[in-house]
Parts: structure tokens; sequence; C-alpha cells
């Protein structure tokens, strides 16, 4: 099997100070860092998911942790499927990759809607569930706090749709 790392929608506006801050997102940008690192230690394609938002903004921008070196790819959308009106398709069938190693943020969004997607287009996926980020989330006067947001949205993904696991031991394979 053929694996990239595709890392989504890792942007200034997820941490502190950002428009959209997430919980948690310095450490999942950490944890991700961890396995791009790996992953570019082994040599192994890595992909870079840009969600636009606000065109020309720094916010918009990658952030610092896991900025692209050059020759990775960088996807740019504008929906939360990475595969919707993108060129991600293609691009994985192009170099024959089978697997992927999903991170990013925002858990709930991007990172949900892309890994059911790939899986749904046959794609193996593991999901780094500690270098992934959320919000927390209301709906009809109730609020869910973001570490029940993330386990909920992890707990649906593993199994049918994504062997979800830790950074470390997703490294500790590579």
């Amino acid at each position: 099997m053929h694996t990239a790392l595709l890392l989504i929608d890792i942007q200034n506006d997820y941490f502190p100070g950002g428009a959209m801050e997430l919980v948690g997102s310095v450490e999942a940008g950490r944890r991700a860092a961890m396995l791009l690192a790996e992953f570019r230690r082994n040599s192994l394609p890595v992909i870079h998911v840009q969600h636009i938002f606000l065109p020309d903004t720094p916010g918009v921008e990658i952030h610092e942790c896991v900025a692209p070196q050059e020759g990775e790819t960088i996807v740019r959308k504008h929906f939360p499927n990475s595969f919707r009106e993108t060129p991600l398709l293609e691009h994985l069938r192009e170099r024959k990759i089978t697997g992927l190693v999903i991170a990013g943020m925002m858990t709930h969004m991007c990172v949900d809607t892309t890994t059911r997607a790939a899986a749904d287009l046959g794609f193996s996926c593991q999901l780094a569930h500690d270098a992934c980020a959320t919000r927390a989330l209301s709906f009809g006067g109730s609020t869910v706090a973001a570490a029940d947001v993330q386990t909920a949205f992890v707990a649906s993904l593993n199994g049918s749709f994504a062997k979800v696991r830790s950074a470390g031991e997703i490294c500790a394979d590579l």
C-alpha cells in the first residue's frame, strides 16, 4: 500500500488569536508536526489542504508548525470535503496512493467530511485523533463541550471509515 499524509486545514485562523480558534489546536498542531516530520524522514508523500475562507488574509495561511516544503502538494478548497471540486482524487490516483493518514482541523467538519469521502472512494484511512482539533457546538439550547464533540466524531469514524490511532502509534508503524 502506498500511503500519504493528508493535513487538512491546519491554518492560522484555528490557532490562538485566529478568527476561529479551536480547543487544543496548539497540541494538535504539535502532533501533526510530528507526523509530518516522520513522513518527511521516510520520504513519503505529504499533501497540505488549505480551506480558502477569506483569500489573501493571514488567517488562511497554513500554520508554521506544518509549513509546506518545496515539492509538497497544496490542495486549495472551498468546501468541507477536500475532494469536492479539487484535484485531490486525481492527484492520489495518479500516484497510486491507496492509504491516507489524516490529521487536521476541524474534526467535526472538514476532517469528518473528508475522512468519510476518502473511505467511500476506497482509500484505507488512519485518523490521528490527537492531531485534530475542534470546538464546542450548540443546538436546541444545549452546548456540547469540545472534548465531547471530539470524542463523538472520532468514535463515529473509527472502524467503518478509518482506523483511529494516536500520532505516536502511526509514527511507530511508518
